[in-house]
């Protein structure tokens, strides 16, 4: 009897999708390449291309942020906006949804809310012109910080 780990299943998936996007992107899936998003899949929280570049320090920085650039833009990667300026990034594990951010400690987590959904169905009638995206981060004191 064969027995399937759900962690590595997982992990397996993502790593097909994050090469799969770059392939299907037209981009020659390098070493290099295969580094970052190795060390991409390996990421448990939010992280910023500068520890991205720490993971894999064998790989030039313009390779780390093109290949960061890449996977944002085909919708592999979430960009969120911090408090402090400097931009993290998390893998996108699910379809349309939102972020928190925890303002003291920087931990990322993901919501999605049927409210907000019907909040931009009807903001989209009334503005003039057509909503083509949106982002929204809610800046939070996570549970662990506000507790501590």
């Amino acid at each position: 009897m064969t027995t399937t780990d759900p962690a590595t299943s997982t992990t397996r998936t993502l790593r097909h999708d994050l090469i799969a996007t770059l392939e299907d992107s037209g981009f020659r899936l390098t070493a290099p390449r295969r580094q970052v998003t190795d060390s991409i899949e390996s990421q448990i929280e939010a992280f910023t291309a500068e520890d991205l570049c720490e993971t894999v320090p064998r790989v030039g920085r313009a390779t780390v942020y093109r290949t960061i650039k890449l996977l944002v833009e085909a919708g592999a990667l979430c960009k969120l906006a911090m408090p402090d300026g400097a931009p993290k990034y998390s893998l996108a594990r699910v379809g349309h949804h939102h972020h928190t951010v925890c303002v003291r400690c920087g931990k990322v987590g993901e919501f999605r809310d049927s409210t907000v959904e019907r909040m931009l169905r009807s903001l989209s009638k009334e503005v003039d012109g057509q909503i083509v995206g949106h982002r929204m981060e809610v800046y939070v004191d996570c549970s662990d910080c506000s507790t501590g």
